[in-house]
């Protein structure tokens, strides 16, 4: 009888971390590409590129970006990759780039053999990653609202507003015509 208790309550609390949770993160909090947010400044933050120079949005103003986080060991990242070297080959010469922000804790270390060493199906050719790969942390990615897992992708218009985030793989299609729509 006892254990019987112990686990309906246990169920119970359960069911009320459930509900708090839902409430403090509802599912529509994480926008897709098709939802777009109320437009936000572009934060004022720099970060560092593979060679230690500083890079910060506002040295794209005039340009639609897609900021990227990612890491080398995030599978659904690798999904992406592909269509966003494909999105920096297809749309650059329109005024459109991608800033992939790195999240791996061990920084160059991890990034530069992976970059070295992986190619992506793009249409049917082996591409690397064609576009300004960042360093990314905890810290930065706080300054861009925070990031509740990866990939997550934040879409700028050329004036420097955040107009989209997505949390999780980006759909190819819905995100092609985002930024279409801000070209």
């Amino acid at each position: 009888m006892k254990k019987g208790i112990f686990i309906a309550v246990g169920v119970v609390a359960l069911l009320a971390v459930m509900v708090w949770a839902d409430h403090k993160f509802p599912a529509g909090g994480a926008q897709s590409a098709s939802a777009p947010s109320k437009p936000t400044d572009a934060p004022t933050v720099a970060l560092k590129d593979l060679n230690d120079k500083d890079v910060t949005l506002q040295q794209y103003k005039g340009e639609v970006v897609l900021v990227n986080f990612w890491a080398t060991w995030c599978a659904p990242c690798k999904v992406e990759i592909p269509w966003m070297i494909e999105f920096q080959q297809k749309y650059s010469p329109r005024g459109f780039t991608i800033l992939g922000v790195s999240m791996d804790e061990d920084g160059k270390k991890a990034i530069q053999p992976f970059l070295d060493k992986e190619r992506f199906d793009v249409n049917g050719q082996k591409e690397a990653m064609s576009y300004p790969i960042l360093l990314g942390s905890d810290a930065i990615a706080e300054k861009f609202g925070g990031v509740l897992g990866l990939p997550t992708s934040m879409l700028f218009t050329r004036d420097g507003k955040k107009v989209r985030t997505i949390v999780g793989l980006v759909n190819h299609d819905d995100i092609s015509k985002a930024i279409e729509s801000l070209l």
